[in-house]
This record gives structure tokens, C-alpha cells and sequence, in this order.
């Protein structure tokens, strides 16, 4: 298999802080605008925002009439908006608009747009995964940012899963030495495409589980084990030959010597183990994955008491060897999953100037991964990374 390569967009400064003057007293909350309320903006933000002390949630773009129904019953008196122009309308119009802080997350091809609209008026911005279409829309969006003096915070909820902190805390307590081979999965069985814009093969909509489980997939291995310097990438649709992707894998070249194996599909009827984690002197296995998605989904509450707490069966196994040549097994609780503690994060960011839950260039190099991999898997190559992509 031959190889070619692939160099970043140009490269420009960092994403300003804005950071306003407090009143005298508390901190008012900021404003949120959320634009798209489907899966993510109703199953994923809105709940999230709505536990957050320091957000209130004002308006929300959707023109879906079920999804406006119930975009008033989960926040009453929450303004609504048809389109996202007719948003941009009103705070273009108000003499002091209540909106600080735009939350897209509606189709992926409104992102980069609607990022854009959002810090030409002066808003910070969180993104849902795909920032963008590109690395190079990706880096414009932070440059735009820059130069408006805002923040734009991608929502990489998932190094916040339960099972992600679990086997980030084993790495770092050195019992695996060299860790030298990951492998990620995310699968599940859908027995018939929805026929929506995330199952559209038109390139525009920016659809398939490469994409989608890709961002997730790719931002935890760079975390885990450093920068990326090849890849070589294979997605098909299984279920239905005319849609987008719904079956892929990658397998990824770290610049320290590890390699990675990610596979996302929506046709697998086995979906473990979630993590796989080699080293030198030990290993991890993972099987369950985090449950907070499905605890947002039966409207659990982000701030009640068990938030994020796994089943105790859903321990991660930890095998490690002793320099005699002992092999020892042990089973490691799964650390609490913190998703309710992204847009806290956010808050402060935005109001204190404290680092970012998740710098816009980690979305900028992860885009550079999965550009390469669609390089890859419409070509047939590895596809180099020069310089490599990483998040430093």
C-alpha cells in the first residue's frame, strides 16, 4: 500500500479570551442562544446548559413543529426562532442583546456557518463534533475568533466518560509501561437507516459514522497516546449501498510508536469491548461504555447525586505482570463520568479567562486526522501527516 501526505491548513494565532467586567454582587448568568434541537441540541445541550448555574437558556432555533412543542415544555419561556436568521435578526436589533454564548448544534454542515454568523456579533461559541467540514474551515473559525476577541469551545463531551477517565488514569499511573497498541470501538446495531442527513451521501451534509464516531474515536486516542503521523482508513455502508457511511475503521501511527484501531458502525451486533489498552508490563479491558448518554435520554438529571456512576459489574480489568513472570488480574471501578462538568468549564473560561475544557486546536488537529482518512479511504493509501496532528 503506498503512502502519500498531507500538511495543516496555515496555521494562525490562538483563540482570544473574552472576558467581561463583573457588577458589583454575583456574576449574572450568561445567555444562550441554542441553535438545533434534535438529538444533540435536546438530548445532549439543553439538559447540560440547563443544569449550569452560570448559563441560562433564552432562545432556540428549530422550525420542526414537535421539536418546538417540546422545546417550551423542557424550558418555559424560552424564546423560539424558525431559522437561525431570524435569530441573527433579533440580536441584531437589540440596543444590548442577552445572548453571550451561541451553542451550535444542529445539522453538520450549519456549523461553520453559524460559527461564523456567531462571532461576526460578537458571541463565544461551543460547537458540536464536526467543528467543521475541514481542518481548514476548522482553523478559519478559530481565526475569526481570534481576531473578534471571543472563544469557541468544541464539544468533545466524551473524554468525559466514564470509562475514558478510567483508562486515561491507569495510563498515567505507569502499570502498563510502553503503551503500544489501543483499540476503540464505538458500535451498535441499527437495523434500518432513518434517512436522515446523518445517513446522506450527498459530501455536503457531512453524514457517516466516520465523521461522527470518527471525532469522538480520534480526539481520545491523540489524548491517549500522542500525535498522529499516518493513517489508513476504511468506511463503507453496509446497510444501504446509496447512503453515507455506517461501518468504518481506522488504523492510526502515533508519532512514540503506538498504533491505534478505531471502528465505529452502525451494523454491529457485538459492540465490545469499548477499550482495549496494551503495554509493555500490563494491560486494560474495558467492556461497557459510559452511560450518560443513555441517562439523558431517560431525563436523569446532570446534577442528581449518582450522576455518571457505573454499575459496579461494569469494572474495567486490569491484568498486570510482575517481573518474576506473575500475571495478576484485578478489577478497577470505572471512574464517575463528568459531562456535567463541560459547561461549567465553558462559564468560567468565558467569564474568568480559566483554560478551555477543549482548545479549538484539538478540533483543528482532529480534523486533520479525519480529512487524512477520508483521503485514505477514498484512494486506497496511508496518508502521512507532516507535520504530525496532535494536541499540544
Amino acid at each position: 500500500m503506498s503512502s502519500t501526505a498531507l500538511t495543516p491548513p496555515a496555521s494562525a494565532a490562538q483563540t482570544g479570551s473574552s472576558s467581561p467586567h463583573a457588577p458589583e454582587g454575583a456574576q449574572p448568568p450568561l445567555g444562550v442562544l441554542l441553535l438545533g434541537y434534535g438529538l444533540a441540541g435536546r438530548v445532549f445541550h439543553s439538559p447540560l446548559i440547563r443544569a449550569t448555574s452560570g448559563l441560562s437558556l433564552r432562545a432556540i432555533v428549530t422550525g420542526d413543529p414537535t421539536r418546538r412543542s417540546q422545546a417550551l415544555a423542557d424550558s418555559p419561556g424560552v424564546r423560539l426562532h424558525a431559522t437561525a436568521d431570524e435569530a441573527w435578526a433579533e440580536i441584531d436589533q437589540m440596543p444590548e442583546a442577552d445572548i453571550q454564548l451561541a451553542v451550535i448544534a444542529g445539522a453538520n454542515r450549519t456549523h461553520y456557518s453559524q460559527a461564523l454568523a456567531a462571532i461576526e456579533r460578537g458571541l463565544n461559541v461551543v460547537i458540536d463534533k464536526p467543528l467543521a467540514g475541514d481542518a481548514a474551515q476548522a482553523q478559519l473559525v478559530a481565526d475569526a475568533a481570534a481576531a473578534a476577541g471571543v472563544q469557541v469551545h468544541p464539544f468533545q463531551n466524551r473524554r468525559w466518560d466514564s470509562d475514558y477517565l478510567t483508562l486515561r488514569a491507569i495510563l498515567a499511573s505507569g502499570e502498563l509501561g510502553f503503551a503500544h497498541r489501543l483499540e476503540s470501538l464505538i458500535e451498535r446495531l441499527r437495523m434500518l437507516p432513518k434517512g436522515n442527513w446523518r445517513e446522506s451521501a450527498d459530501p455536503a451534509d457531512l453524514g457517516g459514522v466516520l465523521l461522527d464516531f470518527g471525532a469522538h474515536l480520534v480526539d481520545q486516542a491523540i489524548e491517549l497516546l500522542g500525535p498522529v503521523v499516518s493513517i489508513t482508513a476504511f468506511a463503507r455502508s453496509v446497510r444501504d449501498p446509496l447512503a453515507a457511511d455506517d461501518d468504518m475503521q481506522m488504523v492510526m501511527v502515533h508519532d512514540g510508536g503506538a498504533i491505534s484501531t478505531l471502528v465505529g458502525s452502525q451494523a454491529a451486533a457485538f459492540g465490545e469491548p469499548r477499550f482495549v489498552l496494551l503495554g509493555t508490563t500490563g494491560a486494560v479491558r474495558i467492556a461497557e461504555s459510559d452511560t450518560q448518554e443513555a441517562a439523558l435520554k431517560d431525563g436523569i438529571d446532570p446534577n442528581s447525586p449518582n450522576w455518571g456512576v457505573e454499575p459496579a459489574l461494569s469494572a474495567a480489568c486490569l491484568r498486570t505482570a510482575l517481573d518474576d513472570g506473575t500475571i495478576t488480574d484485578t478489577e478497577v471501578a470505572l471512574a464517575v463520568g463528568r459531562w456535567n462538568s463541560y459547561y461549567p468549564a465553558v462559564v468560567q473560561a468565558v467569564t474568568e479567562g480559566a483554560p478551555a475544557p477543549v482548545a479549538v486546536e484539538h478540533a483543528v488537529a482532529n480534523l486533520r486526522v479525519l480529512d487524512a482518512a477520508r483521503q485514505s479511504v477514498a484512494t486506497g493509501d496511508s496518508v502521512r501527516l507532516n507535520p504530525p496532528a496532535g494536541h499540544a
